[in-house]
């Protein structure tokens, strides 16, 4: 079974601050409303684009995804 994107992320948490994944993952484990059990990227692209105001750049989300897919 396929992990979540959200618990995936988690794993970033509290790294190196100069390092936009962490940043973007430290935002999203505060942000209560994420959609914590999607695995659809058109789901949290879309979840993104209205309430992500933490993530710096969409580029940074698509860049997370990209080793979501290959690590999981």
């Amino acid at each position: 079974m396929m992990c979540s994107f959200y618990r995936y992320l988690l794993k970033f948490r509290d790294g190196k601050k100069d390092d936009p994944v962490v940043r973007f993952a430290n935002g999203v484990y505060y942000d209560h409303s994420f959609p914590k059990a999607s695995t659809d990227y058109d789901e949290i692209s879309r979840y993104l684009e209205m309430n992500g105001d933490y993530l710096e750049s969409m580029s940074i989300f698509d860049e997370a995804w990209e080793r979501f897919l290959h690590e999981v």
